[in-house]
């Protein structure tokens, strides 16, 4: 399920399965930095709405405690990005996500990971 923020970005969900979920968005003219690439926090939120659909497909409530990005290339507006999470590890309190986001052309823009507290 895509939150009000996701929908908001114009976020897209693409598939869901237990520990994996697949997010798309296309970088608008809205979504820039003053430098005229797809904003980090844009970015982020595509890698972050991947974690909420794929840490949550187990059942329990789960919410992100620790994430980190690192940006690998730049993204301009019209790029469509795809984010892909898998889960690393699955524990009864937490679990861990790694998040490739890519470029159309599949060229690798950001590597997230992030670990959520799951209630329950």
């Amino acid at each position: 399920m895509i939150d009000p923020l996701s929908r908001l970005l114009g976020l897209e969900l693409l598939e869901e399965g237990p520990g994996r979920a697949t997010v798309r968005g296309r970088v608008s003219e809205d979504h820039l930095n003053p430098h005229g690439m797809a904003h980090g926090g844009f970015i982020f939120s595509l890698a972050d709405a991947a974690l909420a659909v794929a840490s949550n497909s187990h059942g329990p409530e789960a919410m992100a405690i620790a994430a980190t990005i690192h940006f690998t290339r730049p993204a301009k507006a019209g790029d469509l990005l795809t984010a892909q999470a898998r889960e690393v590890s699955l524990g009864a309190r937490t679990a861990t996500y790694e998040i490739e986001v890519v470029s159309g052309e599949g060229t690798p823009v950001a590597l997230f990971t992030g670990t959520v507290y799951r209630r329950g």
